[in-house]
């Protein structure tokens, strides 16, 4: 029996969302609709609230394993990540419903390239978060 692991989520179900994420601006790019990018908005929103992800809850069941023999993730980063996330896809929304394609293009992008990335092995977020966080202690050393 493995060691239950505190606020930590196991890489698959961040690995399910981030798919779910790239898919959703994917659609949304082929049919040319901020629409699609709603859903992952909402979900993401609900994250962010009420700490539950509908993907990540459904995606659960598919795990077979124990949660704590999968490689954890830990679920602050991916609060921070998802408050990003929300305000891009924010952004996306509204700047189609403004009809400004090029922010709609720009904004669910940075959403579809830090999913993408985050996939391959390199999250922009966690880079992002540990700048700020050494950030703030060399500023509290002064």
């Amino acid at each position: 029996m493995g060691r239950a692991l505190i606020n930590t989520i196991p890489r698959p179900l961040v690995q399910m969302n981030q798919w779910f994420i790239v898919l959703s601006v994917s659609i949304s790019w082929l049919f040319q609709s901020e629409l699609f990018l709603l859903i992952p908005f909402v979900i993401g929103l609900s994250g962010l609230l009420f700490r539950f992800n509908p993907v990540m809850k459904v995606g659960k069941y598919f795990l077979t394993k124990e949660w704590s023999s999968y490689p954890p993730e830990d679920a602050d980063q991916q609060q921070f990540n998802n408050v990003i996330a929300v305000i891009c896809l924010g952004s996306a929304v509204m700047s189609a419903l403004f009809d400004w394609g090029t922010g709609f293009y720009l904004f669910s992008g940075m959403v579809f390239l830090a999913a993408s990335v985050a996939l391959a092995g390199f999250c922009i977020g966690c880079f992002l978060r540990f700048q700020w966080k050494k950030f703030q202690y060399n500023r509290s050393l002064q």
